[in-house]
């Protein structure tokens, strides 16, 4: 093991002596630095098959980290983890299924839920087992509280002990003045708010003290196949290791997905219509129904630690009175790792996803260190572990910040970057949630280019990175990706390479670098994020959420709050 670091640190070395200390430089001149090959580098070292995948916990870890924080101290940037290192410790607890039984007893029957055929189900309260038993069963819709839409849910309805059925998504409100669209003032219309994401659907099942949320799958709302919930939910999964582990854990002791067909199925033995009642569910005036029902659930895991590490570094602000705030870059540098029961390549190299990403902040960061003068605030340039199993990295920094989250001024992620040549636009995903995009918009038109909203909005992707972590805790937050309008190529030529990447490389071991990748885009849309960071560490004033973000009211609060 000591001999692969060893090499690890010495590939580091030669790759920083490849890329080579650019001279001090203006903010025009910096960005002028930034070059396709030195990204490349990045990428073919850490996506290579000495890194095995780059898995949590696993020797490609320890070389991951190796390469990245020997990649910082060549640039001169100080340790980022105020303890002097370059580590930050994400303690994470592996879990897998050993057995799950499921039934409800209905209407003097027994429905039965096949596992992993009708239904999928684990508990995170890293036990080992967990039981639910002769638990009354209540439909509460889509499960939403939501007071700057004036919904909830729940009306009152006391869910402690309960089983909650609940539907995926937003509520489906139709527009007034046109009943075959969706009413863009509530739930943003088409686009998916975080009330619709099933991760939101367990928390709030979880804060009002539910025994056990099972969502109901309809493929349209989720967004994929019910197979797809089924693969990932019956293999080994990763939360973050919590200190005191039990039943006095915040979540429920079961969270779970059910196939429409079953759930149709309940719904009729109970007497119930689940057409009806998910009718009635896109209305405000919704209240949750008692199914005359009740659940058994048990679950029995097979558990185990896993040490794992962000990778973090820092350039001070100039400011001797605003160093103490940070603008933070993040990038995953995880990815699957190997899989020795796979036939064939058995390596998930992992090289857009996200070698690319972590290269694009090794290569923003070095351009920040060349900026003269620097930037009047700090400048954190964060690597985060366990993407891949849920934003584990970046949720415990977020819970756990090495520098106070209402100092933190915005967060600016890169996961997967344009791998195909330059673009007219750059795509912010969630596009109209902070001021960032307002100030990322005036940066762009100065370059002649412009930023367009994701093509995508339903499916949900601001919810779906690194970034999300901190929005989550009101930390203004913005997911730059590739553009669409390819210059010099047809207009579909955007979409179709995204679409080929989707279907034939993403998470699986033939994501590795392409000969016909030009990197030339990325490097443009880098230079518009150091900018971005560089101005944002400048103004006077802090980045916003827009008004109708349901992240403000945490963010103003934090604000309120801070300490002078």
């Amino acid at each position: 093991m000591r001999r692969h670091v060893r090499r690890t640190m010495e590939m580091a070395v030669l790759a920083s002596l490849v890329l080579g200390a650019a001279p001090e430089a203006g903010l025009e001149t910096a960005l002028e630095g930034i070059k396709p090959e030195q990204v490349l580098e990045h990428i073919k070292v850490l996506a290579s098959d000495e890194f095995e995948g780059r898995g949590p916990g696993t020797p490609g870890e320890e070389k991951t980290i190796a390469y990245v924080t020997a990649q910082f101290r060549s640039m001169g940037l100080k340790p980022g983890n105020p303890d002097g290192t370059f580590l930050q410790a994400v303690p994470l607890v592996g879990f897998q299924a050993k057995s799950v039984s499921g039934s409800f007893q209905a209407g003097g029957r027994t429905v039965a839920l096949a596992f992993p055929e009708d239904f999928v189900a684990v508990s995170r309260r890293m036990t080992g087992e967990a039981q639910v038993e002769n638990s009354d069963v209540v439909f509460v819709g889509y499960g939403v509280v939501a007071p700057e839409y004036g919904w909830d849910d729940y009306k009152g309805l006391d869910v402690r002990g309960k089983t909650l059925i609940m539907l995926v998504n937003d509520p489906p409100v139709a527009d007034p003045k046109d009943p075959a669209q969706l009413d863009p003032a509530v739930f943003k219309g088409r686009a998916m708010t975080y009330y619709g994401r099933w991760t939101y659907k367990y928390e709030i099942a979880s804060e009002k003290g539910a025994a056990a949320a099972i969502l109901v799958h309809e493929t349209g709302p989720a967004g994929y196949p019910f197979e797809v919930v089924k693969g990932s939910w019956s293999r080994e999964n990763f939360d973050i290791a919590q200190p005191q582990p039990g039943p006095a854990s915040d979540r429920v002791a079961v969270e779970g997905w059910v196939t429409e067909g079953k759930a149709r199925e309940l719904f009729t033995a109970c007497g119930r219509d689940f057409d009806r009642l998910k009718k009635a569910a896109a209305r405000r005036d919704f209240h949750p129904e008692m199914l005359g029902c009740r659940a058994r659930f048990a679950v029995s895991n097979a558990l185990r630690e896993v040490r794992s590490n962000n990778v973090v570094a820092k350039l001070e602000g100039s400011d001797p009175t605003l160093k103490d705030e940070v603008v933070i870059y993040t990038a995953h540098w995880d990815h699957l790792g190997r899989d020795p029961h796979r036939q064939g390549d058995q390596i998930f190299n992992g090289a857009a996803d996200n070698a690319s990403g972590v290269a694009a902040v090794l290569e923003i960061a070095r351009t920040f260190t060349r900026i003269r003068p620097g930037p009047r605030r700090s400048i954190l340039f964060l690597i985060v572990t366990a993407e891949e199993k849920g934003l584990l990295g970046a949720k415990y920094y977020a819970a756990h910040p090495l520098y106070p989250l209402e100092r933190t001024l915005a967060n600016i992620n890169l996961d997967v970057i344009n791998l195909w040549g330059p673009t007219q636009d750059i795509i912010s995903i969630g596009m109209g949630q902070t001021t960032l995009d307002d100030l990322l918009g005036t940066i762009a038109a100065g370059h002649g280019r412009t930023v367009a909203p994701d093509a995508d909005p339903e499916k949900g992707y601001y919810f779906r990175s690194d970034h999300f972590e901190f929005a989550k805790q009101g930390v203004p937050a913005l997911d730059p990706k590739g553009g669409r309008q390819y210059l010099g190529k047809s207009a579909d030529f955007g979409k179709r390479k995204q679409d080929e990447y989707t279907e034939k490389d993403y998470h699986k071991p033939s994501d590795e670098v392409k000969p016909d990748w030009d990197l030339s885009g990325a490097v443009a849309d880098m230079r518009l994020l150091v900018e971005l960071g560089y101005r944002v560490a400048h103004e006077p004033r802090f980045p916003e959420w827009k008004p109708d973000s349901e992240f403000r009211a945490r963010r103003e609060a934090m604000l309120k709050a801070r300490k002078p």
